[in-house]
């Protein structure tokens, strides 16, 4: 009694049909809730998430797809009359669903709360996630003018960061819905041109939502009721995407998604995961060098990178359209799949080392099928590459990867291609200017000594590979994967061991299928080794330690779970959300680098933030969810929520300590 709870009708509509906001704009109609409550009992309003704008030949309307849950808080009376052991809910709710036809629907529902502590009921996800596309206050002023002209201004607004923005009424009629919506910027601020409606009010404040996109492709969504006034003169800039890119499925063309895909590719050759590739790209060009074929091996490079990038793509779509939740990296929460990265890498280290030979002459094939094998070769270590890219996730890959993933197939491909791209640029402008290969060293001695030392590189990601397996595994999995390495080692001894035979070479073979087949075999082995983490309670404190990922040396590190985020924050806590995976190597740097420091430690302790470590490692469809709540398809995500604040603020993916102490200390400290 007396304590408030959050009620919600949840709607789940098949592909293609929607429902309406609460302005649905053109046509339609917005849902409706009226509740049934005991005397006494106090219920708020609906909470509306922000929608989407659809075109639905020349009418515009404001529309949910998929799954909506429209929340609002209830306030039971702060004493039970006795005899009372529940509180009775009748909800009566209205709807209106739409494809090609539209369908108005009823529903009575009855529910009877019983008395005790309250407790996040297994729905709790559901609200955290409604609640977090419900549009937050704005925190500047707005103004809108008699000819229609709406303002938004303040104190650390940045008008050179916003990419586009459009202007949703709460009202029908306010404005005309189907207009554009030019954007300008002034000294302080922005500029929409809106055009009035038949019931625009030149003395009444004008409410509703502006979707504000930034340069990053984040879309923020801020409540407002613009006061009437004047409107400083403000510069028109372009927001319309060009001519057959089309903006309806992400607000802006699709020419930006390929632009932060290429550069969310050529990013990621600096993330730490990508280490061994650089040395694989090493070796490629050395080889080039010597061989006078820089263009060609570039070439076949770039199309194993967009060979790769395809099939990823085309398997994240699949996913979709199979209704799965996948996202960057989704390979990795396999342990078989990480056991057979490991593999691969491992002999590419055997190979490295001089242990055996790709493409030497075999049977006296001679010296085509080694030239050919330089193909072959350059061609697989750009398959290779994107393989062992996928763990880590560049600035600008989200926003890429998101829009992807929500864009027709054709267009999602195109970006993945993009991305691809990206991370190939480097060596692909070796082919592009061969010229460039002058400033490479002379062939020599080196050559050999360097193929040699990059071997290491390889060991190191294998040992990390297997790192990975313990984690999502257990010891049986690494005992699994310690065979399988054994056994292909014993396969690539004896493989060098027939090549460099003038005879008997045919039992060598035989020997190194053997030792291949009995490494197979152990990765069978590790595919139906159950799994550590996925064994364990991810609510509970103790799975957290046995996974030994996030929040090392910070006070009072928890797992996250949606209930005991909701928990804290209802309790008035700071918290900062930190989600991670064994197999993201740029989380464990910013966890080593920004998030352990004895500084930031203090920092944590000082302002009683409470530390909640997400693992995803096995893509736990909860942390999932979470993830694209926030407009994210992969790790780090890192969100931090001050005491009593509506929305968490959403950090870069890249942390330093300045910057985390900085957010910090910009927070109000907690009792």
């Amino acid at each position: 009694p007396g304590k408030p709870f959050h009620l919600g009708l949840l709607l789940r509509m098949a592909p293609g049909w929607h429902t309406y906001w609460r302005n649905p704009g053109d046509a339609g109609a917005a849902p409706d809730l009226h509740l049934v409550l005991p005397a006494g009992t106090v219920a708020g309003p609906l909470a509306w998430p922000a929608p989407r704008v659809v075109h639905e030949g020349p009418l515009t309307t404001y529309a949910y797809t998929g799954t909506l849950l429209l929340a609002l808080t209830v306030t039971p009376h702060a004493t039970a009359p006795p005899g009372t052991t529940g509180l009775p809910i009748v909800a009566h709710a209205d709807w209106l669903v739409c494809k090609d036809i539209c369908v108005p629907e009823h529903g009575t529902f009855r529910l009877t709360l019983p008395l005790g502590p309250p407790a996040p009921s297994a729905q709790a996800p559901l609200f955290a996630a409604a609640a977090s596309a419900v549009p937050r206050p704005s925190p500047w002023a707005a103004v809108v003018a008699s000819d229609g002209r709406l303002w938004l201004h303040g104190p650390g607004f940045d008008p050179a960061a916003v990419r586009s923005a459009r202007f949703l009424p709460d009202r029908s009629g306010t404005i005309s819905d189907d207009a554009p919506q030019p954007l300008g910027r002034t000294a302080h601020g922005i500029e929409l041109r809106l055009v009035p409606g038949a019931d625009f009010a030149r003395a009444v404040p004008l409410a509703g939502v502006i979707e504000i996109a930034d340069r990053s492709g984040m879309t923020t969504a801020l409540a407002i009721a613009a006061r009437p006034g004047p409107v400083p003169a403000a510069v028109p800039v372009p927001t319309a995407a060009p001519a057959g890119l089309g903006s309806g499925w992400l607000g802006s063309g699709l020419l930006r998604l390929l632009a932060l895909g290429f550069l969310g590719g050529l990013i990621l050759n600096l993330m730490p995961c990508v280490f061994p590739v650089l040395a694989m790209k090493a070796i490629a060009l050395t080889e080039a060098a010597e061989r006078g074929r820089m263009r060609a091996l570039a070439l076949s490079y770039t199309l194993g990178v967009l060979a790769a990038f395809a099939a990823l793509g085309g398997a994240l779509l699949a996913a979709r359209a199979a209704g799965q939740s996948a996202g960057w990296g989704f390979q990795f929460a396999s342990p078989a799949a990480v056991g057979g990265m490991a593999l691969v890498l491992f002999a590419v280290g055997l190979n490295l080392s001089g242990v055996f030979e790709l493409g030497a002459g075999v049977g006296g094939l001679g010296h085509g099928l080694a030239s050919r094998g330089g193909h072959a070769g350059s061609f697989f270590t750009g398959l290779l590459a994107v393989v062992v890219a996928t763990p880590c996730t560049a600035p600008f890959m989200a926003a890429a990867i998101g829009g992807a993933l929500a864009a027709p197939a054709a267009d999602a491909l195109a970006v993945f291609l993009a991305l691809g791209a990206g991370l190939a640029a480097p060596v692909l402008l070796l082919a592009v200017l061969p010229g460039l290969g002058r400033w490479l060293p002379r062939p020599g001695r080196w050559m050999v000594l360097l193929r040699q030392a990059l071997a290491f590189p390889m060991y190191a990601a294998t040992v990390w590979l297997a790192w990975v397996v313990s984690a999502e595994a257990g010891p049986a999995g690494v005992l699994a994967l310690g065979a399988a390495l054994v056994a292909a080692g014993f396969a690539a001894w004896v493989l060098g061991l027939a090549q460099a035979a003038r005879r008997g070479r045919a039992t060598g073979y035989g020997l190194a299928a053997a030792g291949g087949i009995a490494a197979l075999a152990a990765l069978g082995w590790l595919a139906a080794t159950p799994a550590a983490v996925a064994g364990g309670d991810p609510a509970s404190d103790a799975a957290l330690s046995g996974v030994g990922i996030g929040g090392a040396g910070v006070p009072g590190a928890a797992a996250f779970s949606p209930a005991r985020l909701a928990a804290l924050r209802t309790a008035g806590q700071p918290v900062f959300v930190d989600m991670t995976a064994t197999w993201c190597l740029t989380c464990q740097v910013n966890q080593r680098l920004a998030l352990a420091p004895a500084r930031v430690r203090a920092a944590f302790a000082a302002h009683h933030v409470a530390y909640l470590v997400g693992d995803w490692t096995r893509q736990d469809p909860t942390i999932t969810g979470f993830l694209r709540a926030h407009g994210r398809d992969g790790v780090p995500l890192y969100v931090f929520y001050p005491p009593d604040a509506q929305h968490g603020q959403v950090l870069p993916q890249i942390l330093t300590p300045g910057l985390v102490l900085h957010t910090l200390n910009a927070s109000p400290t907690a009792g």
